[in-house]
């Protein structure tokens, strides 16, 4: 049986949510913004309960605004573009932003979009374990900062940005803080307005939830540029019928996280620790990110293969466990993430990106590292 072992990419839906859907697809399905009888209201009472649990789960100000989309993607477009388009609408004098060189793709090709339409871009490196130097952002913090976006966790090596760190350094240059939680929601502690986030993005299905739906949560004060426009559903920012299903669904799941992250992190940095004893055991096994401890995801292990073909390895593992060499959105490309550490384009190849899982035992580890090792002596030493 294919131990699943790419829980960065998703998650599987967990039962809990499916059965706290189910009434809403067909017996409750009333339109939210339909008010005039009660399935409606009844459908509008359940988001707005959804609002609230969200507000409180993710630490966020009671005055925050939160905007139901189809994903982390969606929200970092409206994040990054709405608040570009306000500044101009406004005639905020504030024309650039900063990001670091190893967020993902859903942040850097709207900032890059961005820039093709006029606005500065500074990208910062990252040290050789996927972390911003605070100076080094500081020090880009010029008068003319609009915003700054950093990922909470990054999707690859899992390093944990030292938000605590860098959210004072951004509010005292007087620009706004994004951070793409999509890896992190769910799945370490994080409380918006402690953090010093103004705006966070988040994905249901990277945390047992259900794909196709999402969230930007907004502090109050943010402004920001509707970009989908129509009825002028969620208080005009994002137009469109609400999907109550997903919206229950996307609480359910946020419930069930928050009451076993802890427990869950525990049990898989334990299982993760000894995966990595055992690929070194194995031996030729470089460790992409941070060591396991508090900067990296207690559920990541990152490492590139040395010395073998990438295709190769990855040929000789997909029958045996799913795992990738990067992100899901790479499409086959070259992690840029590695390349920020200074690995070539054949050490990406060859690298594996192990996700754990709330579902993964001690049992598909030991079934990971029996295909892993046979695959490493396969290719160290071909026959024929």
């Amino acid at each position: 049986m294919l131990a699943y072992l790419d829980h960065h990419a998703t998650t599987p839906c967990d039962p809990a949510v499916v059965a706290a859907m189910a009434p809403w697809w067909s017996d409750q399905f009333a339109n939210p913004a339909s008010r005039l009888y009660r399935p409606a209201l009844e459908a509008a009472a359940a988001v707005e309960h959804v609002t609230a649990l969200l507000r409180q789960g993710l630490g966020a100000a009671a005055a925050s605004q939160v905007v139901f989309t189809s994903g982390a993607t969606e929200a970092n477009n409206l994040a990054l573009k709405g608040l570009a388009e306000a500044a101009l609408a406004s005639g905020n004098p504030r024309r650039r932003f900063v990001s670091v060189v190893s967020e993902h793709h859903a942040v850097l090709d709207v900032l890059h979009y961005l820039e093709r339409h006029g606005f500065g871009l500074t990208v910062l490196p990252v040290d050789g374990q996927g972390l911003v130097d605070p100076a080094a952002l500081a020090a880009a913090l010029e008068p003319d900062v609009l915003a700054v976006s950093v990922m909470a966790a990054n999707n690859e090596i899992g390093t944990i940005a030292p938000l605590t760190a860098l959210a004072p350094l951004v509010h005292s240059a007087g620009a706004v803080l994004h951070v793409d939680a999509a890896q992190a929601v769910g799945h370490i502690p994080l409380a918006m307005g402690a953090l010093g986030i103004d705006l966070l993005s988040l994905s249901g299905h990277k945390f047992y939830g259900p794909k196709g739906i999402g969230a930007l949560l907004v502090a109050p004060g943010v402004p920001l540029a509707p970009q989908l426009h129509g009825g002028g559903q969620q208080g005009g920012l994002r137009a469109g019928t609400l999907p109550v299903p997903l919206i229950v669904g996307l609480a359910a799941a946020l419930e069930l996280a928050i009451a076993d992250h802890a427990a869950r992190a525990m049990r898989l940095a334990v299982l993760r620790d000894q995966l990595w004893e055992g690929l070194q055991a194995i031996g030729g096994f470089s460790l992409n990110g941070p060591p396991p401890g508090p900067s990296r995801l207690p559920h990541n292990l990152n490492v590139t293969a040395l010395g073998v073909e990438g295709n190769r390895l990855h040929q000789l593992l997909r029958r045996q466990i799913a795992i990738s060499s990067g992100s899901a959105c790479s499409q086959g490309s070259p992690s840029h993430v590695l390349a920020a550490l200074g690995r070539s384009r054949l050490e990406a190849a060859a690298t594996l990106r192990f996700g754990l899982g709330r579902g993964t035992t001690a049992a598909e580890i030991e079934q990971a590292l029996q295909a892993v090792g046979d695959a490493m002596q396969t290719l160290r030493h071909p026959t024929g």
